[in-house]
């Protein structure tokens, strides 16, 4: 699957805006967007452009774009994840553009000039899910398959095979139980 740069950016966003929430059954590392630092620390992670200053409404809006992202990715069929798209980037105010700022190339932007952060993550962040389901492609977004984790992500593989957020660290972690649990069923 072809995705451009700015598409993956959002997807990337998306992702971690969700997973900035207390996630998977054992409740995750719990909460970390609970003040306007972390939604700045956010904003600078993700080079979002054109935020201007921020304040508490900002924070409580982008606690509930996270909120209706994370629905997105728990959406039972294709027709349910449209409808909570198409309400997401409608509310959003999308007003699509070309622009070529801070030394990017030209690319689109789906949030109107003046939209506020959360507007700027519906749209953009919306649109790239949307991508998604006009490719046929929805059940690359996941949900991590540890029993401790649950975390969000959008699997990129060619064969659509990833099954952990992070390989490294949860995918490495079952498969070492899983190893120890043979050496120990062996050894008895």
């Amino acid at each position: 699957m072809l995705i451009n740069h700015d598409t993956r950016c959002a997807l990337d966003a998306v992702v971690d805006l969700v997973n900035t929430s207390a996630v998977g059954p054992e409740g995750g590392p719990g909460d970390t967007l609970t003040d306007l630092a972390a939604v700045r620390a956010f904003v600078g992670r993700h080079d979002v452009s054109g935020v201007g200053v921020l304040g508490e409404a900002d924070l409580v809006a982008v606690r509930a774009v996270r909120e209706r992202f994370a629905q997105a990715f728990s959406a039972g069929d294709a027709t349910e994840l449209a409808e909570l798209l198409n309400a997401l980037v409608a509310e959003a105010g999308t007003t699509p553009r070309l622009t070529d700022h801070d030394g990017y190339d030209w690319h689109v932007h789906y949030f109107a000039p003046g939209a506020s952060v959360a507007e700027h993550l519906a749209a953009d962040g919306g649109m790239a899910l949307a991508f998604l389901v006009v490719a046929g492609e929805r059940e690359r977004l996941r949900r991590c398959e540890a029993p401790d984790c649950g975390r969000a992500f959008v699997d990129l593989s060619r064969n659509r095979s990833r099954r952990y957020c992070d390989g490294r660290t949860c995918g490495n972690r079952l498969h070492v139980a899983a190893y120890r649990a043979r050496r120990k069923e062996a050894a008895s």
